[in-house]
Parts: structure tokens; sequence; C-alpha cells
């Protein structure tokens, strides 16, 4: 059968026996031709804005926690410490972060009557009622960066047990913390801390208060080594031993829980410079991955050294709050030099030329 064209425009244009004219097939085709190409221009105008749009709502997240974290210490004389707890091994009371502390100064009060910051934060419920959800299950959406990808609850056996971050607390260059002699690093906050803002030597606008950090980021840990320097070389941790913490199926598990006061939880270091990339291979897969020494609370003599990277999902940079409150992007071609100085409270160093 052969297409007449003459009554196919015809019957495109629904004046079948008119004398009007309609549209021929090739007319029709370039139409959508140009709507096509229209929309592949705009596409990019679009993701663009939206991606503009989720950098300033995420510098408004890092503001507010940063104001919550002064009216925590107006209120109670000092910063919140990263971690308490009470020098005996795996003890579990009182591990929450400086994040979960600061709730009443989010509008997060009726999250926040539910915790007794004594007990385990795994066996706290909504109400004291095990029926209902856990608190670390819970969404505190100031906690999280609206470009994150996997803004979701990660689960135990199907059931609901944490919620993510993506504001980590400065935990400094290198080591976090030392058990032996209760004595934490040159970051802002460290376990069992108890610093003012006039500790930070440096100067609260020369100093890091939070960055950015990916949720479900994979992590060694416990490595146990009796001194560990500071790495040079992002490849060299997939050597430096420990234990791959990757939960099934393949959902690392650092900065998962915002109730975790623990380094590779709720804090990061500048032992590498913003969105480096740690690449490690474990079981076929690989991982842009943390690295810490011990976990804090887990061993009296071990030392937690840790290497947790800041990270984001806006190309090129990752979004800070300094100690002064003021909020601000951080170039990934920071020299690493600057980066390690924002990150202590009382190094001596100058810094400048933060653009």
């Amino acid at each position: 059968m052969q297409l007449d064209h003459k009554n196919f425009s015809k019957v495109i244009s629904g004046q079948n026996g008119s004398t009007g004219r309609g549209f021929t097939l090739v007319e029709l085709l370039v139409v959508i031709a140009i709507i096509a190409i229209l929309v592949a221009l705009l596409l990019p105008a679009v993701q663009a804005a939206r991606a503009a749009a989720n950098r300033t709502s995420c510098l408004n997240n890092l503001k507010q926690i940063g104001l919550a974290i002064h009216n925590y210490a107006d209120a109670h004389s000092s910063l919140p410490p990263s971690f308490c707890w009470n020098g005996i091994q795996n003890d579990r009371g009182g591990n929450w972060s400086a994040q979960a502390r600061i709730l009443p100064y989010i509008e997060q009060t009726n999250l926040e009557q539910n915790i007794d910051y004594r007990q385990n934060y795994d066996t706290i419920y909504l109400g004291g009622d095990p029926n209902q959800p856990r608190i670390s299950s819970i969404r505190v959406p100031t906690f999280l960066c609206p470009s994150e990808q996997q803004d979701q609850q990660r689960l135990k056996n199907g059931v609901p047990v944490h919620y993510p971050l993506n504001y980590a607390v400065n935990n400094g260059t290198w080591k976090v913390y030392d058990p032996n002699d209760n004595s934490g690093g040159l970051g802002t906050f460290y376990p069992n801390s108890r610093l003012r803002l006039t500790n930070v030597m440096d100067g609260t606008s020369n100093s890091l208060m939070l960055s950015e950090v990916k949720a479900y980021t994979g992590y060694y840990r416990n490595a146990g080594l009796t001194a560990a320097a500071i790495p040079t070389d992002p490849s060299s941790l997939c050597g430096m031993g420990g234990t791959f913490k990757n939960p099934p199926p393949s959902n690392p598990s650092g900065h998962t829980e915002w109730t975790d006061g623990r380094s590779h939880q709720s804090g990061f270091t500048t032992t590498f410079g913003p969105n480096t990339k740690t690449l490690c291979t474990e079981g076929g897969a690989i991982f842009d991955v943390d690295w810490t020494n011990q976990q804090e609370g887990k061993s009296v003599t071990n030392v937690t050294y840790a290497a947790v990277t800041s990270r984001s999902y806006h190309p090129g940079l990752v979004n800070v709050s300094l100690m002064d409150g003021s909020v601000r992007a951080i170039s990934d071609s920071i020299e690493l030099a600057l980066w390690r100085a924002l990150s202590t409270r009382n190094g001596g160093e100058v810094v400048s030329n933060l653009d």
C-alpha cells in the first residue's frame, strides 16, 4: 500500500475532504525536533538553578547548626563534646554526638525530650515505647543537604535503626582522642571536651566548626596501631589495616548515625583535602573510603587517629561553617597546609586566601 502524502496531510489536519491545509509529515518532524532542541538547551539551565538552590539551602543548614552550637555554648558555658565516655571499655552510655546535643536549638525540642544522654542511643525510642521508632532512626532535616543522594534510613534486618547526616564537626587533622590521658587532638570538638570559644586561640574566623560529609561512606576501623604517622598518600589507607565496615546489601555505614559521636559518624578530619578520592577495592567493588585507627570508647589504650574526609555533591567545593558562625564554600583546590591549619584551634597558623 502506497502512502498518499496529499491525503495524509489532510488526515493530520483533521480536515479530510475540506480545502484547509494541514501539517505535512516533514513539518511535524521539524516541530518535534525544535522542541527537543529547546528542551536540551533548557535542561542544563534548570539543573544549574536547582544545584545553586541546593547549595544555598545547604549553607543555610550550616548557618542554623552553627548558631545552635553558639546557643548551646552560651547555655552550658562550653562547646558540646563530640562524644562522652567514662573510661570503661565498650560502655555505651553518653556516646551521643554533638549534633544530638544541640537539638533544642534547631527547633527539635520535642525530639530531644525523649533523650537520656546517659543511656545508649540504640535503646531510646519515641515516648519510651519500644513499639515506636528509635530516636536514632528519625530524620532531622537540618542535618541533611538537599543534594544528598542517599537520604534514607539505615536498616538492620529490615528494621530502621539509624538516619544519616551531612554536617560533621571538626575533629582536627589526624589525632582525635587518646584514652591514656583523656586528651583530644587540635580540632574544635573531641571526646569529653569542655572547650570554650575562648580556647580557639587561632581566632573563630580562622577555625573550622563544621564541614560537609557524604552519607553511607565506607570506612576501615579498629586497626589498633600503637602509633600512626599522618599519611601523605590517600591510597595508603587501603593497606593500613582495620575491618572494612560495609554492611549488606552494600551500604557503607560511615556518616549514617547522627546520634553517634564517633569521628567516622559525625566528625571529619583534614588529613586530606576536600573531596579527595581514597579509592580501595573490597569484595570486587571500589569504595571511596575513610579510616579510623580505633573507635572512640572501644579501647582504653589505643589512640583514635582518623582520616575522615570532607565530601559533598557540589562539584568542586564543600560548604563549611567557621567557629564565628559564618559560612562559606571551600574549593577542592585549597592548599592542604591551609586546609589543615583551618582545623586547628591553637596551631598558631596565619590563615589567609580562603577564596
